[in-house]
């Protein structure tokens, strides 16, 4: 799975990525997780396949729904795992999404 999270900047999410990875790797997990800037976000489209974003960008969701339509999932990293630096259940989150994204997509 490739997981981008997207904030402001690209760097308090860089702190869940480093969680993230972690997590994965200790379930031997083969994912490519990195951290962008909200601006950069066009810029990746196709490149990931899923997207969180911070919690303080909350209001772009809608925009970015609007601009992946059937590409990819996107959806707000869970506050408190964010703020706690929780990597395994942002991870959990992520995987969810996707798996959620495929099963809605199938029954198409």
């Amino acid at each position: 799975m490739r997981l981008m999270l997207a904030c402001n900047a690209g760097m308090s999410t860089s702190m869940v990525v480093a969680q993230m990875e972690e997590s994965a790797l200790r379930q031997g997990k083969n994912y490519i997780i990195w951290a962008v800037d909200i601006d950069s976000v066009e810029d990746e489209i196709g490149n990931f396949d899923v997207l969180l974003i911070g919690p303080q960008i909350q209001y772009k969701l809608r925009t970015l729904k609007r601009l992946l339509e059937d590409q990819a999932p996107v959806d707000i990293i869970d506050p408190v795992a964010y703020g706690c630096c929780d990597g395994q259940k942002v991870l959990q989150q992520a995987e969810k999404l996707l798996n959620d994204f495929h099963e809605r997509r199938n029954r198409v």
